[in-house]
């Protein structure tokens, strides 16, 4: 059995640090776990490593993808279960790390088999949205496909687009698809999994201390830069858009709320995630291990245990 050890937990929480303490430690390869962190195009905003942690470890699957090149589970799941089989024929201990829970989920659970949809037909409903906006887009689809309308939240531009593309393309909600029996992983994979939950009030006061910091190396130009870049492309062709502040700091630079308000917006819609990740990992995944901080010693502790 190849052991792998996976690292879940909510923004800020310290999951990064850990992993990579742990791959100093263990001779180990840190694969991200991050639905944001997988794209090249905003390192401050996405909290993507720096250099010093790239330095201390080896890291895969971090900035992979172009923004406009949408990542799902699926395709996720395969980039990760390749860089397992590499770092387990290097000889080296792959640590998972990310707080997409679905993602991780998936990994370690399987996932229901959909076919491949054309990237035309994706296209064709990214541009439909833009046109009608989402809440005509959202009652499009519930008119459609009502089960996953009552799922769905009309803000959620690359979930509506996912759930309309699969029905189009194969003719059957995508519902119907997730109750298929997973496809499982490989049965030599021993998953470990570790859950980073700090305590409420200091994961929230990490949550806007980090914040500060991204402003405070640039993260207003960055949001800038990534704003000329993708100006008029909605989050569900460029999923990068919804990371932590970059919405709050784009209403900022088109003159609708102070920076002041950014901040307090921004800060506040991080903890919210933040909480949402902590009920999720709660109550979806039955950790191996559970910690308060970041020190490697424990998880080494009962790995070698």
């Amino acid at each position: 059995m190849t052991k792998v050890l996976v690292i879940g937990g909510p923004t800020a929480s310290g999951k990064s640090g850990l992993a990579v303490g742990l791959a100093a430690a263990m001779n180990g390869v840190v694969i991200n776990g991050d639905s944001m962190q997988v794209y090249d195009g905003l390192p401050l905003l996405a909290a993507q490593p720096d250099e010093k942690d790239l330095a201390a470890a080896p890291h895969k699957l971090y900035r992979v993808l172009a923004p406009n090149d949408p990542c799902s589970a699926a395709r996720w799941r395969d980039m990760a279960l390749a860089e397992i089989a590499a770092a387990e024929k290097a000889g080296k201990l792959p640590i998972v790390v990310g707080g997409t829970g679905f993602y991780l989920k998936t990994l370690m659970k399987g996932i229901s088999p959909i076919p491949d949809i054309p990237q035309a037909v994706r296209d064709d409903l990214n541009a439909q949205l833009a046109a009608i906006g989402n809440k005509a887009f959202h009652a499009l689809l519930a008119e459609k496909d009502p089960v996953m309308a009552a799922r769905l939240a009309p803000g959620n531009s690359q979930r509506l687009v996912r759930a309309m593309e699969v029905l189009t393309h194969t003719g059957k909600s995508l519902a119907a698809w997730q109750e298929g029996a997973p496809a499982g992983t490989p049965a030599h994979l021993d998953f470990r999994l570790v859950t980073l939950l700090p305590p409420r009030e200091q994961l929230y006061a990490q949550c806007d201390k980090r914040f500060d910091l991204m402003l405070a190396a640039g993260a207003l130009d960055e949001a800038a830069g990534f704003t000329a870049q993708y100006p008029h492309e909605t989050a569900a062709q460029v999923p990068l858009k919804k990371a932590l502040g970059y919405p709050e700091l784009v209403e900022y630079r088109r003159g609708d709320i102070s920076l002041e308000d950014a901040k307090t917006k921004a800060a506040q819609s991080t903890r919210h995630y933040a909480k949402r990740q902590m009920t999720w990992f709660r109550n979806q995944l039955a950790a191996d291990l559970v910690l308060e901080t970041n020190d490697p010693q424990p998880v080494i502790d009962a790995l070698r245990g």
